[in-house]
């Protein structure tokens, strides 16, 4: 980016004083930070040049549910940082365990080296899957948990001489990563439709989002649906498919699509009636964002690998894993090299990032958090009413610490650029609000008081009007 975009008008300010931020001594203001970062650091997930009047903020500290930047404005982060922070920006009880941690060990490879915090995080994962799922295989980041576990998917068949078994199944509007395996099982044509020459397409199978329902049919019936046109795929081609992945309950990057648990439980059906497996992709859901700590408790069923990243560190560290079965792990068990899983990051199983994710599971264990999250999300429900019933809103719904609801409008002028300018307004109102094209969602800390679930509420309905001129 040049200079002169650099110090846009919408970064301009005063940027040779300095803020005094409490407990840090003096620094530069955001403009300065801001400036900088767009000179020299490529931001995920933009098109950079909508920051010559977009703003970038520049994020000084965080307490709790709010980020502070560098002139003592705050922001109450309605979506957790990218979905990631379950417990609040710099919680004591997380820090404590890090600190200690950083006096033991900081990182050691897990190739022929093994260490106390790896070893405790599985094993308590493994208990709160009941012990069908276990043998723990850890990465940094959810789409490299996806690629993990689409190529044990592949390469179990392979060791049980059903080399054919290749294809995957994701669903309409899937997202599942943006790394070249991730992609090919996602149907989200942004990300996807640039890279198609590098991807192995998968099969397409029906949403069970419940919008979809047509007139007088319930979620459930959608699920049916759905089901039934995976089915049919299944019928024709079991033989060469190796898994159906899919996100439990809430498929988000498709603008938040929820749908009735009945779809998980025929999902298991078909998968065992058709030996193909269930990739189940929590990296979203998990970790008691859906209400349940694995979303596929709700159905009363278990995937053949499960994945987890986002907010099982709390939020803190990079940190990606997948569980599987017994008669998986079994199938590359093997004197012979080859048949064993040879795949690997640097930083697998990083001690610090289990012992962020030891010291957030001590969390749910300790502050009963599923059952007082219950409480608080029916205190957050209660108090977007008005939000619900607005003329402008569409689809208002919840799942579990999730909420969305979609927009319609006027005419296209209202709808362009609707995403950035709700963005942008809610920023004015303290609010980190990110909408998904015409869905508003959110998907707040676990940690929330009255006065903050308040202040989410209403300013989430005050943003929707300034920005639909409706204010």
């Amino acid at each position: 980016m040049t200079t002169k975009q650099s110090a846009s008008p919408a970064f301009q300010g005063k940027a040779k004083q300095s803020s005094l931020v409490p407990g840090h001594t003096a620094v530069p203001v955001s403009s300065d930070w801001v400036a900088r970062s767009l000179r020299s650091v490529w931001h995920p997930c933009t098109q950079m040049q909508h920051h010559e009047t977009m703003p970038l903020v520049a994020v000084s500290h965080g307490r709790g549910a709010w980020l502070y930047d560098h002139e003592g404005r705050r922001y109450l982060d309605g979506i957790s940082s990218w979905w990631v922070n379950l417990f609040g920006h710099a919680n004591p009880r997380i820090n404590a365990q890090l600190k200690d941690q950083l006096d033991r060990l900081e990182h050691a490879m897990l190739a022929g080296f093994t260490h106390e915090p790896v070893v405790q995080l599985s094993e308590r994962l493994s208990t709160l899957a009941q012990n069908v799922l276990g043998h723990c295989f850890y990465a940094s980041d959810g789409a490299s948990a996806v690629e993990i576990a689409l190529k044990m998917s592949f390469h179990f068949w392979r060791n049980s001489g059903r080399e054919q078994k290749q294809e995957f199944v994701c669903l309409k509007d899937s997202y599942h990563g943006e790394t070249v395996g991730a992609l090919g099982v996602t149907d989200v044509a942004l990300f996807k439709d640039a890279y198609g020459p590098l991807l192995r397409q998968a099969h397409i199978a029906p949403s069970p989002d419940a919008r979809g329902a047509r007139p007088g049919e319930t979620a459930a019936g959608v699920a049916h649906r759905a089901i039934a046109g995976l089915e049919a795929l299944l019928q024709e081609r079991a033989d060469r498919i190796a898994a159906v992945i899919v996100e439990p309950l809430v498929q988000c990057a498709a603008g938040m699509a929820m749908y009735d648990a009945l779809y998980l439980t025929e999902l298991r059906r078909v998968c065992d009636a058709y030996d193909v497996h269930m990739i189940a992709d929590e990296i979203a859901v998990g970790c008691g964002r859906s209400g349940t700590f694995f979303a596929c408790e709700q159905a009363g069923v278990w995937p053949d690998f499960l994945c987890l990243s986002k907010g099982i560190s709390g939020g803190y560290l990079p940190l990606s894993l997948v569980m599987t079965r017994e008669h998986i792990y079994r199938a590359f068990y093997d004197n012979d090299v080859t048949r064993g899983f040879l795949h690997s990051h640097s930083y697998t199983g990083n001690p610090l990032a289990c012992r962020a994710a030891l010291a957030t599971l001590d969390i749910f264990a300790e502050d009963d958090v599923l059952n007082v999250n219950r409480q608080r999300a029916a205190r957050l429900t209660q108090a977007l009413q008005p939000l619900a019933k607005h003329p402008r809103v569409r689809h208002f719904r919840n799942q579990g610490m999730i909420w969305a609801f979609d927009v319609v409008f006027d005419g296209p002028e209202q709808q362009s650029g609707f995403a950035r300018r709700y963005f942008t307004s809610a920023l004015q109102h303290e609010l980190l609000l990110r909408p998904i094209g015409n869905t508003v969602y959110l998907m707040p800390p676990y940690i929330l008081d009255d006065d903050d679930i308040e202040h989410l509420a209403s300013r989430t309905l005050t943003v929707l009007n300034e920005v639909l001129n409706l204010s």
